[in-house]
């Protein structure tokens, strides 16, 4: 089907009340010889929480014991250069990679117990423009999937919240355009009202941003502040630090196998960071 990789939502948030708390900068090794550094326990007010997740790829370690809580109500930003682990991240939180060491607990249970309060974003690339599908049809596969059975709903219904989704990012003009023949920015938009139809506890969304025009940029970053002000966690892979350190709540900084979590405002922009 038209995304590859589909998981699901819902949501209270005020800018400038966020607890700094959140997270933690981690890489617990193992010493030689020795047994591995005790984790911290997981955080039970967490909506994500990460503890030594280690993933590699063809053998090559690109997370490596890293750890991660993300609060409640969150619009948090994942930055850092590129291979660096941002989309294996996401993608590893929804099973999509497989896990070499660690945990991953959302709402405090597993992904499988939780996947209908997940929404995932992926990369456009990792999408079929060419399905033969229309932007309506693509936004109630948001609604449906939070329910097991949908089956039992009207069409009526699922068109209505999939029309509201649309309107959210500024797309129930083009509810009966083909996917196809819209533009990147619609096609995002498009995808980012799937994920709001989902009503998901917490949104991982890998670089929404990409490619898209000013209006639907704005659109998109409207949508997000919305979700986190409804009390939704929504982390966004993002190379924009501007946007970042002046829309967002938190900044995790990916590099050399380890997470740096902190105030998006407090966020520099180090050389090799885009």
């Amino acid at each position: 089907m038209l995304g590859r990789h589909d998981a699901p939502q819902r949501a209270h948030h005020r800018r400038g009340t966020r607890r700094g708390r959140v997270l933690d900068r981690s890489r617990s090794r193992c010493p030689p010889g020795g047994h591995a550094m005790s984790r911290p326990p997981a955080s039970e007010a967490a909506v994500l929480s990460v503890r030594g997740l280690t993933v590699a790829h063809g053998g090559r370690p690109v997370l490596r014991s890293v750890n991660l809580d993300l609060p409640a109500g969150a619009l948090v930003g994942i930055v850092g250069p590129n291979g660096a682990g941002k989309s294996t991240l996401l993608q590893a939180c929804v099973g999509l990679v497989p896990v070499a060491a660690g945990t991953i607990r959302v709402l405090g249970t597993s992904f499988a117990h939780a996947r209908t309060s997940v929404a995932y974003l992926p990369q456009r690339e990792r999408i079929d423009w060419d399905f033969p599908i229309r932007a309506l049809d693509v936004a109630a596969m948001g609604a449906c999937a939070r329910h097991r059975h949908w089956f039992g709903w009207s069409g009526r219904t699922l068109r209505e919240e999939a029309r509201a989704a649309l309107a959210a990012v500024g797309m129930a003009d083009l509810a009966e355009r083909p996917i196809g023949q819209l533009s990147g920015g619609q096609q995002q938009r498009v995808f980012v009202a799937r994920a709001l139809a989902q009503r998901a506890r917490l949104f991982l969304m890998d670089e929404p941003f990409a490619s898209v025009d000013a209006a639907s940029g704005r659109a998109i970053l409207d949508a997000l502040e919305t979700l986190r002000g409804g009390g939704a966690t929504v982390a966004v892979v993002h190379h924009d630090l501007a946007m970042v350190r002046d829309h967002f709540d938190l900044a995790v900084r990916v590099g050399e196998h380890a997470l740096q979590v902190g105030p998006a405002r407090d966020l520099p922009a180090p050389a090799g960071m885009t």
